[in-house]
C-alpha cells in the first residue's frame, strides 16, 4: 500500500505530518495545559482489565495516525505510530489530567479504566471527535468480542481490526479540499467569563442528562435542529449570566459560541484525522433583549449561510495558504512555535466565549448494544477561558458535559436554569463533592 505522505522507519512503524488543524496544538501548549479531549463508554458490566489490555493492544495496530506519539523534527512537529499499546490506566480525581511533553513522546493518548467505564483521552492534534469516536467503538467491539465470545459486524463506525489501515483514512483532508479563494479572519472578541480559580489546576465536571424526545420536541416547535436549539440554551444562559456580573449593557460584549463542523459531511472524506472547522454565532446584548426565537434565528441563519461546501472551503484555504507558503515552510520549529502560540493566544482563544461540541447520536451494531450503558464526551477546557462543553446523544439519553477550572458554577446553574423554564426533565452529576 502507498501512503504517499506516510514513511516507514525501523519496525515498520509509521510516521506521519501533523495534518493543518493539528499543527497549531503542540505550539499553543503550556505548563499548565495541553489541549486533550475525553470520550468514554460506560458498560453494563465490571471492566476486566486484562481482556481491555488485549483488546487495546489489537486496535492500535488498525489505527497508526492516532495510536501515536508526537515528535520533533527541524521544522514541523510529526506522528510516530506508537510500538506498542500503552498500558491501561488508573481514574484520576478529575478527567484531563495534563498530559506533559513527556508523556506525549511515548503515547499523545490515554486508555484509562475505572470499574465499568473505558475512557480515552486524545491530544487534539492526533484526531477530532468523529476520529477519535470510530477508535472507541472499535476499541469497545475488540473487547467485547473478546470478552463474550461475540461477532460484531463493522458498521456504525465499528472497523475490522484484522484490516490494514485505509490510505483515505490517513489522508490530510484539508489539503485535499482547500478551495481557491481564501476567507478573511477579522473577527471581533467575545466576552470572557472570570472567576477564582480552582486550586491545583483541578477541573470540575458537570453532567446533565435530558431526554432525546423532549429536546427533540422543542427543537421541533422552535423549527430548527437539535444542535441549534441546544446551542441557543447556551447562548441564553451566556447573554442572563452576563447580564447578571455586567450591570451596564453598554460594557457589554458580544456572546459568541464556537460550534465545532464535522467536514466529512460536506466533502467525501473517509479521514481518521482532524477535518473540522467551526462556525461562530453571535448575540450582541447592546442591542437589546432577545427571545428564544430570535436566538434561535441568529444560529440557524449563521450555520445556513456558512456550513456549505463553498464556503469551509475558504477558510480551509485561508490556513492552508499560510502552510505552503514557502517562507514558512523554512523557517525554523522553535520560531514557528513562538509565532503560532502568539497567534493563537490573541486570535483563537478570544473570538468565542466557550466551544460547544455536538457529536450527535452514537449509532452502534444492534449486537453491542446490550452491553452498553451510555457515552460521553468531555472538552478541556481552553487556554484562557475557564469553560467548555461537549455533547453527545445515546439511547434516550442526551449527555451534555460541562468542564471547568473555576469554584463557582454560575453558568451551569443559569443553563440549568432556562432548561427547567422549559419544562425539560435534568439529571444533574458532578464530580465536586
Amino acid at each position: 500500500m502507498n501512503f504517499g505522505y506516510m514513511k516507514k522507519e525501523k519496525k515498520n512503524l509509521l510516521w506521519v505530518k501533523l495534518d493543518n488543524a493539528a499543527k497549531i496544538y503542540p505550539a499553543a501548549r503550556r505548563r499548565n495545559w495541553s489541549n486533550l479531549f475525553r470520550q468514554s463508554v460506560t458498560l453494563c458490566e465490571e471492566m476486566d482489565r486484562e481482556v481491555l489490555q488485549s483488546a487495546l493492544d489489537v486496535t492500535v495496530k488498525r489505527f497508526p495516525s492516532i495510536a501515536a506519539k508526537l515528535r520533533k523534527g527541524v521544522f514541523w512537529y510529526y506522528l510516530q505510530q506508537v510500538e506498542k499499546a500503552p498500558e491501561i490506566g488508573q481514574e484520576y480525581s478529575y478527567p484531563l489530567v495534563f498530559m506533559d511533553s513527556n508523556e506525549m513522546r511515548k503515547c499523545a493518548f490515554r486508555v484509562i479504566a475505572h470499574e465499568n467505564r473505558i475512557a480515552v483521552e486524545y491530544f487534539h492534534s492526533l484526531t477530532d471527535g468523529t476520529g477519535a469516536l470510530i477508535f472507541l467503538k472499535s476499541l469497545t467491539a475488540e473487547y467485547l468480542e473478546q470478552k463474550y465470545g461475540i461477532s460484531i459486524p463493522c458498521e456504525h463506525g465499528v472497523l475490522d481490526r484484522d484490516e490494514e489501515p485505509r490510505e483515505e483514512e490517513l489522508e490530510d483532508s484539508f489539503l485535499k479540499y482547500a478551495g481557491k479563494v481564501a476567507a478573511s479572519r477579522k473577527d471581533t472578541n467575545a466576552w470572557k467569563m472570570s472567576g477564582e480559580p480552582q486550586p491545583g489546576n483541578t477541573l470540575n465536571l458537570t453532567c446533565f442528562q435530558l431526554p432525546v424526545q423532549k429536546v427533540r420536541e422543542l427543537a421541533h416547535k422552535n423549527n430548527t435542529t437539535l444542535t441549534v436549539f441546544l446551542s441557543a440554551v447556551m447562548m441564553q444562559a451566556l447573554l442572563n449570566l452576563q447580564r447578571e456580573k455586567v450591570k451596564s449593557f453598554r460594557k457589554r460584549k458580544g456572546i459568541k459560541l464556537l460550534i465545532p463542523v464535522n467536514l466529512r459531511q460536506l466533502f467525501p472524506s473517509n479521514t481518521l484525522r482532524n477535518f473540522a472547522m467551526y462556525t461562530i454565532p453571535e448575540i450582541d446584548p447592546r442591542l437589546g433583549e432577545y427571545s428564544f426565537e430570535e436566538i434561535c434565528d441568529v444560529i440557524k441563519h449563521k450555520m445556513g449561510a456558512e456550513v456549505t461546501a463553498k464556503y469551509m472551503s475558504t477558510v480551509i484555504a485561508t490556513n492552508v495558504n499560510d502552510e505552503k507558503n514557502p517562507v514558512i515552510r523554512l523557517i525554523p520549529l522553535p520560531i514557528k512555535n513562538a509565532v503560532m502560540k502568539a497567534i493563537f493566544d490573541t486570535v483563537g482563544e478570544k473570538k468565542s466565549c466557550l466551544t460547544m461540541s455536538n457529536l450527535g447520536f452514537v449509532q452502534l451494531p444492534e449486537i453491542m448494544k446490550r452491553y452498553i450503558k451510555r457515552f460521553d464526551f468531555i472538552l478541556g477546557v481552553q487556554a484562557a477561558a475557564p469553560y467548555n462543553c461537549g455533547v453527545i446523544s445515546y439511547g434516550d439519553t442526551i449527555y451534555i458535559n460541562f468542564i471547568r477550572n473555576i469554584r463557582d458554577a454560575e453558568l451551569e446553574r443559569h443553563f440549568y436554569i432556562v432548561l427547567r423554564d422549559m419544562g425539560i426533565p435534568v439529571t444533574v452529576e458532578s464530580n465536586q463533592t
